[in-house]
């Protein structure tokens, strides 16, 4: 198994895990036995080929899909007790996830959309703590905006204050740029390494972009949905961690 370096233990733990899924043509096997730990607080991009298992893989650490065969476990639960309703409040409490187009809900303001994870908790200061979490990616000035009202970029940032507004342990970002051109992409990813580093939540980016990829401090790379590449990078220098066997 791949092991973490950061010295405060594996957040994120997979261990021989599977997934097959069903066709026409017959069972296709899109993880193929990924083992996996990561460190609290550490910054992990998922790179690799089209095809190659990166946003499944993202899919299985946020409980979204249920793997075939092996162990998931994130902040020491282990997924595969939960069922669907204590899935939806792991993920509401400990888990943030922004997705590539944004899945922010058209009728309501940009406010509310940021609020949404703390009322559903049942926090009474879920507006207050949505406008402060909006003023720090930048956008203070857009709380009673609808998403049509706002460009790209800007429902991105909603997007990311959004799955940072509980305190997540973990951050999933599914290529957070790919709806986005390379210089708003690039303010973007600049926002989310901020509220990562405000946070201290560890985060795993997928991204094809390998400019971006090395802003990260380890890059697993993906093929045919195996690990064949787990490097850390220091200060220009790249450093093998393991390779999947």
């Amino acid at each position: 198994m791949t092991t973490s370096l950061h010295p405060g233990g594996p957040l994120v733990m997979l261990d021989d895990v599977h997934l097959t899924l069903g066709s026409a043509a017959g069972p296709v096997n899109i993880l193929r036995g990924i083992s996996l730990e990561i460190g609290a607080g550490e910054t992990v991009s998922i790179v690799g080929p089209s095809g190659s298992g990166k946003s499944t893989l993202m899919m299985v650490l946020g409980g979204l899909e249920r793997p075939s065969s092996g162990r998931v476990s994130v902040d020491g639960i282990d997924l595969s007790g939960l069922n669907e309703d204590a899935l939806a409040r792991f993920r509401r409490v400990r888990i943030g996830i922004v997705f590539q187009s944004f899945h922010l809900l058209p009728t309501m303001t940009a406010l509310e959309n940021v609020a949404i994870p703390l009322e559903l908790g049942g926090r009474a200061d879920a507006f207050a703590a949505a406008s402060q979490a909006l003023a720090t990616v930048g956008l203070g000035h857009r709380l009673t905006h609808y998403p049509g009202q706002l460009s790209g970029g800007e429902q991105q940032r909603v997007a990311i204050a959004r799955a940072f507004i509980a305190g997540p342990k973990l951050l999933l970002a599914d290529e957070p740029t790919g709806n986005l051109d390379g210089n708003t992409g690039h303010l973007v990813i600049d926002c989310l390494f901020e509220q990562h580093a405000r946070h201290g939540t560890t985060l795993l980016l997928v991204t094809h972009d390998p400019a971006i990829a090395e802003r990260c401090e380890r890059q697993v790379r993906l093929m045919d949905g195996n690990i064949v590449e787990d490097r850390r990078i220091t200060r220009g220098r790249v450093a093998a961690i393991g390779r999947a066997r």
